[in-house]
């Protein structure tokens, strides 16, 4: 199967403690490509978060560790065996091709497994007491245990099945309620998987899915009372509205990046401007971990620039369903206007492009643009699309470190050298949250712990471990322990 054949319009309705209930006023969902519309999602006012997260508080699971690994692993299961049905989804509604659409199915299954894994394994500690001359002949033990409230989880457009998966699971393993809001943009995708976790066996009061978007629902999501958590994964600006208008609860943001791939004299230069090129256009760019920066020393830059040239004209840009498209569209028509004027401002500046074509509605060519200057809007804020943008720096680690860290941004960070004077001062000095030697800014797994600093994020990172921790509360207890 491929995507070549187009889905038909989907109407949808929200999904509260699995019930489908609709709305007279319906939003559309569109395909960046081109700009049809695939879906019809219900516009939910603020009456149907209260009701979703009333229901949710309602319901106390009771799910055993045995009983939460089954639903999970049944839902990594039926996500395998429908992994091209969800690719199909993804492209029809973010527009992302088709390579990229079966690579994300494929990424949730990991998720899922990985968290039915870690449910049967037990969370507790125990501490002895008698370590000191204040001690008794005592231990002390912890326990996680689920939120007293519900868990509220909006999740972005870039990675439609993935994201809400990094949300979903880790709650689930923890014995949680949710209430998600995906995207309005990219709902559909959330919408099925839903369907798959009622079909493995949750209790449908433990996830409701609400549509729409704040012109509607206002900030209902934010300001429940009986939400205990936001999660929120997404843009700065609604990550820092969230921070000030949350209250009293947790919150865990995910937020965004301007990762650079840092090439020093060393570097083997074929494999760093093939890092740079997979870093930048995979996802058609739209990843908080995608290559957004390149800072290579002076010395190598001619060369390496003609490198990323060479691998950049091999992408195949165009309709995302055909099997051999290598990059699909941006998110709509909107973004990539804003990606060619951030270009065109760069060549303004001095800025030369290599090698690029001008927006086509959403469609945004593989750009390669050399000798920006890193204070550029280009490379200063995220451009969350496939821009292949060089910066030249001096030959000076120091430099490079002190521009590496002067955006507002702390996520991820790629290193191409085998200098090891020069990774341990990259581990230490460089104002991120992860630091991949040979490899691209995002490379993780999806159980290991991931997340930024600075304007990048704030609580628990995510990773399905960190995520099962931030999801539970911890509660101590003791009693007498003779040796």
């Amino acid at each position: 199967m491929n995507a070549t054949v187009k889905p038909p319009v989907r109407r949808e309705a929200m999904r509260i403690a699995g019930k489908l209930v609709t709305t007279d006023e319906m939003v559309e969902v569109r395909n960046p490509y081109d700009n049809s519309v695939v879906g019809l999602i219900p516009a939910a006012r603020p009456e149907h978060v209260r009701e979703a997260f009333a229901q949710a508080k309602a319901f106390k699971p009771k799910l055993t560790r045995y009983e939460r690994q089954q639903i999970l692993q049944k839902t990594a299961e039926l996500l395998r065996d429908r992994k091209e049905l969800f690719a199909k989804l993804i492209t029809a509604e973010a527009g992302l091709c088709w390579k990229d659409s079966l690579y994300e199915a494929s990424r949730a299954y990991d998720v899922w497994s990985f968290a039915a894994q870690l449910t049967i394994k037990d969370d507790g500690e125990m501490f002895s007491c008698d370590i000191s001359p204040n001690g008794k002949a005592r231990k002390i033990f912890t326990t996680r245990q689920p939120l007293l409230g519900v868990i509220s989880a909006i999740t972005p457009f870039n990675h439609p099945l993935n994201m809400v998966s990094h949300k979903l699971a880790p709650a689930i393993a923890t014995n949680n309620r949710l209430v998600l809001k995906p995207t309005e943009l990219t709902p559909l995708t959330a919408l099925a998987l839903a369907d798959v976790l009622y079909e493995a066996g949750l209790p449908p009061e433990m996830l409701s899915v609400v549509t729409g978007n704040p012109s509607t629902m206002g900030d209902a999501m934010i300001t429940d009372p009986d939400a205990d958590l936001v999660t929120f994964t997404g843009s700065v600006r609604v990550g820092k509205h969230i921070a000030n208008t949350a209250g009293y609860k947790r919150i865990v943001l995910e937020l965004g990046g301007n990762d650079p791939l840092i090439v020093m004299e060393d570097a083997d230069l074929d494999k760093a401007a093939e890092l740079a090129v997979t870093g930048a256009t995979k996802n058609s760019g739209q990843r908080c971990t995608a290559v957004k920066r390149i800072l290579v020393v002076e010395s190598v830059a001619d060369a390496f620039s003609k490198l990323v040239v060479e691998k950049a004209k091999k992408l195949k840009c165009g309709d995302p369903r055909d099997p051999e498209t290598d990059v699909g569209t941006v998110i709509n028509a909107r973004s990539a206007s804003l990606f060619q004027a951030r270009v065109d401002d760069a060549v303004s500046k001095g800025a030369e492009v290599l090698y690029g074509k001008r927006a086509e509605g959403a469609l945004f060519h593989p750009t390669v643009v050399d000798k920006i200057p890193y204070s550029c809007e280009l490379v200063h804020e995220e451009t969350f699309g496939p821009v292949i943008p060089i910066i030249r720096v001096p030959n000076d680690i120091a430099e490079v470190i002190r521009i590496s860290n002067s955006t507002a941004y702390g996520l991820s960070s790629g290193i191409c050298t085998n200098r090891y004077d020069y990774i341990q001062r990259f581990v230490a000095e460089l104002e991120v949250g992860t630091v991949n030697l040979w490899e691209v800014p995002g490379y993780r797994i999806e159980m290991s712990p991931f997340g930024g600093i600075k304007d990048s994020g704030l609580g628990y990172k995510e990773g399905v471990v960190e995520a099962m921790k931030s999801f539970t509360n911890v509660k101590t207890w003791s009693m007498p322990w003779t040796a």
